[in-house]
């Protein structure tokens, strides 16, 4: 058995394929409470204390940092916040976008947001970022807001150009705005293209970038992962015969995916749904979907974020 603080994407496979490795049959569990919970959180803590403590002295301030980037990148002023953009989908299908903000040396998660790509058809980043900057800052225009000191967006030299064009035509020049391309790990500072800014991999510059960088891939695609389950477990659960779309909500809210309902033990089940329901849904999930009864257990948390911040990230919807 292998404990892990977070459920993930594809755990079966993995699963598969380090049993298949090992010739035992291997499970990746995330315990919610008790004594293993507690040894994981103890795990976490003694590596953050490992890493502050070795590598404390090597580090330089965020504010040092802020102005090597503004030198770096020939901004007009140390950058005191940064908006970064990432896009995710699969293949065209279920289009997001996320916004981080770096703000005075730290991830500022409140102004994070989440965007729902509208007028996008198909498989097009380029559109879909220059949709997700026209709102952005098309809002921030209208409502006279302070702009930030710097612009990223994940990507290369297409997708620095889709995030200018979309600035030009809503009337706005002067906005600093830069990319920073996925294979070579070149930032690109646009109106400076024709030389890109080439950075040692130990950089502490090239580190808070691909840090926001990061950060934004991170927060599109969990958003996108939520809205994707969502939209299974409600086509899915919409077939059941007597369970209404109240009662889908409702699973949706508690489990946040499909497997996590079959998943479920009955007890948990009809704490949400009520009995009735819980038997015609178990039917439902044996004979339809898996064609042989499940052996429940308890759920893991939903894969939505479950630090407080996580009600505030809802809020922004784009």
């Amino acid at each position: 058995m292998i404990y892990v603080p977070a459920d993930f994407e594809d755990r079966e496979e993995l699963e598969e394929f380090l049993t298949d490795l090992r010739g035992r049959k291997v499970e990746i569990a995330t315990p919610q409470r008790g004594t293993k919970k507690a040894l994981l959180d103890l795990v976490e803590t003694n590596a953050k204390h490992s890493f502050d403590a070795r590598f404390r002295v090597m580090r330089p301030s965020s504010k040092v940092i802020a102005e090597a980037l503004q030198d770096a990148l020939n901004l007009p002023e140390t950058p005191r916040r940064i908006e970064c953009f990432d896009i995710s989908h699969i293949q065209g299908t279920d289009k997001v976008a996320s916004m981080v903000v770096w703000e005075d040396g730290r991830m500022k998660k409140a102004d994070y947001r989440k965007f729902i790509i509208r007028t996008v058809i198909g498989n097009d980043d380029f559109a879909s970022m220059r949709e997700v900057i026209t709102r952005r800052y098309g809002r921030l225009q209208e409502e006279k807001k302070t702009f930030p000191s710097l612009v990223i967006v994940d990507g290369g030299l297409g997708q620095l150009h889709s995030a200018a064009k979309a600035l030009e035509e809503i009337g706005i020049t002067y906005q600093p705005l830069a990319s920073i391309a996925k294979r070579e790990e070149w930032i690109y500072v646009y109106g400076q293209e024709d030389e890109p800014i080439i950075l040692d991999k130990f950089s502490p510059i090239l580190h808070l970038v691909q840090t926001i960088r990061d950060e934004a891939h991170r927060f599109a695609v969990s958003f996108h992962r939520t809205r994707r389950n969502a939209q299974r477990l409600t086509s899915e659960l919409h077939n059941v015969p007597g369970i209404g779309s109240k009662s889908v909500e409702k699973l949706l809210r508690t489990f946040g995916s499909l497997e996590r309902v079959r998943q479920a033990v009955d007890a948990d089940l009809a704490k949400v749904i009520g009995k009735a329901a819980t038997l015609k849904l178990r039917s439902y999930l044996e004979n339809s979907l898996t064609g042989q009864p499940l052996v429940g257990i308890s759920p893991a948390a939903p894969e939505t974020e479950s630090d407080p911040l996580e009600e505030a990230e809802r809020e922004h919807v784009g």
